[in-house]
């Protein structure tokens, strides 16, 4: 009878108690073998050089050398150890950067831990395990916040952008034109103009987009 292939393993999480239940679980299985448990990215790339594992199990947001950053370096490398991402609270670009660089797995630190062993067989056998709900999420909003940086730097007016800014702060229409040398009559057409140019509803919606694009708006 032949003898089951073994997966190679590396695992790499800075937080101790999550290596060591990640490490415990996939070691228990039969056809699963942790070769190097790292608490940094750096370690986990050493290890990945050394070992040449199947597959390496990653915290995508490790302090330092992320597991993004581990990941950039397998394709720099052209090695040929497969990516699956663990992660608890990662930002759409985190997500998307993952898959861009060519991650096979993303697995939820809040699921069941069977999942994973699931997760790495399925990585192992050639496919990709990718919550399609999280995936699909950060999809949309990443396109909604490319779509609104490209109204506001190309939409709106300087003058727009500039009251725009002022709102996020705080000020008032009264306040605003004040600052700017204006009516407060002037300052409700401008945002008028804004509401319609961004599509938002109302000033709490407009504060929203305008502290996520700063850095657009005092460009």
């Amino acid at each position: 009878m032949m003898a089951r292939r073994v997966t190679s393993i590396v695992v790499a999480d800075d937080h101790p108690i999550v290596l060591h239940a990640v490490t415990g679980l996939l070691n228990s299985q039969a056809d699963m073998k942790v070769i190097a448990s790292c608490s940094d990215g750096t370690a986990a790339v050493d290890a990945i050089r050394k070992w040449s594992p199947d597959i390496a199990v990653l915290d995508i947001a490790m302090p330092g050398f992320s597991g993004l950053d581990v990941l950039a370096s397998i394709a720099a490398a052209n090695a040929a150890t497969k990516v699956i991402f663990l992660t608890a609270t990662a930002k759409d670009d985190q997500l998307l950067t993952a898959l861009a660089r060519g991650a096979k797995g993303i697995m939820l630190k809040d699921t069941a831990l069977q999942d994973l062993v699931r997760c790495v067989r399925e990585v192992a056998a050639g496919r990709n395990w990718f919550p399609t709900d999280v995936v699909d999420a950060a999809l949309e909003r990443e396109t909604g916040r490319r779509l609104q940086r490209e109204l506001i730097e190309e939409g709106l007016t300087a003058r727009e952008r500039q009251v725009m800014l002022l709102v996020s702060e705080g000020l008032s229409n009264k306040e605003i034109g004040r600052r700017l040398g204006l009516s407060e009559g002037t300052i409700k057409i401008h945002l008028h103009n804004i509401y319609e140019k961004i599509g938002v509803p109302n000033r709490t919606a407009l504060t929203a987009v305008a502290i996520a694009h700063r850095d657009e708006l005092v460009s």
